[in-house]
């Protein structure tokens, strides 16, 4: 795990033992079989204390988690999962939005579009996607592909990791409401199997945009909101220190959402999260996407249709006693 993270005040007794481990490795005595048995120790410790901080994280540390410019953004997974796959640009009105991608891929043996969030690795790459918060023309650029997936029968898989929509003027100018509006009505109405994945920040509209589907899946650590905790915390409270009461109070981990009916399932991460084992992360993600895809390919588009409607309509209904 790279030292960088430090600023995650959880994970330091993690990044001391594995400082500790790459000290020791590095020592002129390595063949020394006493120093060996040292290592082995350590990383043995180190694998058992992941465990026990990663099964206690908070809902506002997954989210910082989350947040880490080591995590794997869509394209990472993309590269993994797709035995070949080749992006596509332009919403086909004048813009092409850097902060949501789109191609089309083969999963497998199966010809299917995918789209995602985008994220930067570093200041630079986060300036030209927009910190992965998409514009109207990214979510056109969505549909577009959409519906090119729907007129050749190719199945849709998205990949959710965005704090929220562009919020800013030229997103309004542009009808970032009405982007957003319409892939959602059109995302109910094709008949194509489609699977969301939420493999990091799933926040507001902008998750929403891309995530109308069959199968909703999501990452052991990861977090879908309505709205980040930081922002509830100003709304209620005026005040965004109150973020962790706000974070508890939002039910954003998958284990809440998983009760509460929003996801259908959730998908285990390698030990200290994907950021620490990307290939084995989507290897994970692979598998079960295609496991829930053949399952979608036994229905019919109308079956897939009608199941698409109730699965929303179930959400937020609640008893009074």
């Amino acid at each position: 795990m790279n030292r960088k993270i430090l600023s995650l005040h959880f994970l330091k007794p993690v990044v001391e033992l594995e400082y500790q481990i790459q000290q020791l490795e590095e020592m002129n005595y390595i063949n020394n079989l006493f120093i060996n048995n040292e290592v082995i120790i350590i990383k043995n410790h180190l694998v058992q204390l992941k465990k026990d901080i990663f099964k206690s994280l908070t809902p506002l540390q997954r989210l910082h988690l989350v947040r880490q410019s080591d995590r794997p953004t869509t394209l990472d997974y993309i590269k993994y999962i797709m035995n070949r796959s080749i992006e596509l640009h332009g919403d086909r009105g004048g813009t092409d939005d850097p902060a949501l991608i789109a191609g089309i891929g083969t999963l497998d043996t199966r010809t299917v579009v995918f789209i995602g969030h985008q994220r930067g690795k570093d200041t630079k790459d986060n300036v030209l996607r927009n910190f992965g918060m998409a514009s109207p023309g990214g979510y056109r650029k969505a549909l577009r592909l959409m519906q090119h997936a729907e007129r050749f029968n190719f199945p849709i898989l998205t990949f959710i990791d965005t704090p929220g929509a562009w919020a800013g003027v030229e997103a309004e100018k542009f009808g970032q409401g009405e982007a957003i509006a319409v892939n959602l009505r059109e995302m109910f109405s094709f008949n194509v199997p489609i699977i969301c994945t939420i493999i990091g920040e799933g926040g507001s509209g902008g998750a929403l945009g891309i995530g109308i589907g069959d199968t909703i899946l999501m990452l052991e650590y990861a977090v879908y909101t309505v709205a980040t905790p930081e922002a509830c915390a100003a709304i209620l409270w005026k005040d965004s220190k109150q973020s962790l009461a706000a974070a508890e109070a939002l039910k954003i981990t998958s284990s809440d959402l998983k009760i509460l009916g929003v996801i259908d399932d959730i998908i285990k991460e390698p030990v200290g999260g994907s950021q620490t084992n990307p290939c084995l992360a989507a290897e994970i993600i692979k598998e079960k996407i295609i496991k829930e895809l053949n399952k979608l390919l036994k229905l019919s588009g109308n079956e897939r249709k009608k199941l698409r409607y109730k699965k929303f309509r179930k959400i937020g209904t609640f008893y009074e006693e």
